[in-house]
């Protein structure tokens, strides 16, 4: 798994393109002062259990701690690396991460799952606002 954080002061998305037949509708979305959570999910990491997804988990919520925030989004971003997990399983894992960090207590949300998305985002010129992590 690659991911590549940002702290947002503020993340706004409209879908722009739909990539995968099956994806539901989607809507436009704002949200402000976030951990975002680009996530290139890995065969690999479908096939070592959870630890890719506690990895992406544990790291999302220190970085929120940083900034003392309780909102993060994850948002499904396959360009950080070569070999891309099959999407349905890759959904799921990022559906998992979601509901564990929710059950700790976070506000969190993804964009939506097989679209290219137009961006907007405000980011802070600090070394936290942005981390990228290989796990």
């Amino acid at each position: 798994m690659r991911v590549l954080f940002w702290y947002c002061t503020s993340l706004s998305w409209v879908p722009a393109m739909k990539t995968l037949e099956d994806a539901p509708e989607a809507a436009p979305a704002t949200h402000h002062n976030t951990v975002a959570a680009f996530v290139h999910v890995e065969p690999a990491d479908l096939e070592s259990g959870n630890q890719a997804e506690t990895k992406l988990v544990k790291n999302a919520k220190w970085l929120a701690r940083k900034w003392e925030i309780e909102k993060v989004i994850l948002h499904s971003f396959t360009h950080l690396g070569e070999e891309k997990a099959d999407p349905p399983e890759a959904q799921k894992l990022m559906d998992r991460a979601e509901k564990r960090l929710e059950t700790a207590g976070y506000e969190t949300c993804q964009t939506p799952y097989g679209y290219f998305l137009d961006l907007k985002i405000d980011a802070p010129g600090h070394p936290l606002a942005r981390i990228y992590k290989a796990f």
